[in-house]
C-alpha cells in the first residue's frame, strides 16, 4: 500500500481545520486514513500546528511521501533537513 502524508479538512465553512493523516495514495482526502499524526489550523491566532515528529518520522521511515503543504510544514517543525 502506497501511503502518503497529507492534510484532512475538518471545520466549516470560512473556518478551515485539518489534521495532519497518513493515507492511501487512492483514498479520497476526507476518507479513510491510517493514523493522525497532528493538525494544522491556518486562521488559528497561536499555535497554528501540533505535530507528533516522532510518528512523522517513523511514517517517513516507511516510506510514506509526504504532499507539498504537509512537507513546508514538517520542515518548519524540523522533522525534514530543508
Amino acid at each position: 500500500m502506497a501511503t502518503r502524508i497529507r492534510l484532512r479538512r475538518e471545520g466549516r465553512k470560512g473556518i478551515p481545520f485539518y489534521r495532519i493523516v497518513v493515507a492511501d495514495k487512492e483514498a479520497p482526502r476526507d476518507g479513510r486514513f491510517v493514523e493522525i499524526i497532528g493538525t494544522y489550523a491556518p486562521k488559528a491566532k497561536g499555535q497554528q500546528v501540533t505535530l507528533d515528529a516522532d510518528k512523522a518520522k517513523a511514517w517517513l521511515a516507511k516510506g510514506a511521501t509526504p504532499s507539498d503543504t504537509v512537507e513546508s510544514i514538517l520542515k518548519k517543525a524540523g522533522v525534514i533537513s530543508a
